[in-house]
């Protein structure tokens, strides 16, 4: 792992939550409506937002 001050841990910290919940909103919304062309395009986003997620995440280890 880098070694990165508490700025930037806090930092990544905030964009990882910002993230998740991005993920779980999208995810929500998806689940929610009934055309099929604007769930999926929830979803697709949700999984974008879920890669950001894990890329940053992946910045800890």
């Amino acid at each position: 792992m880098t070694n990165l001050s508490e700025k930037e841990l806090a930092a990544l910290n905030d964009s990882l939550s910002e993230e998740g919940l991005l993920v779980k909103k999208f995810q929500m919304l998806a689940s929610q409506t009934q055309d099929t062309e604007i769930s999926n395009k929830f979803m697709e986003i949700s999984k974008r937002h879920q890669k950001h997620y894990n890329d940053l995440y992946s910045l800890l280890k």
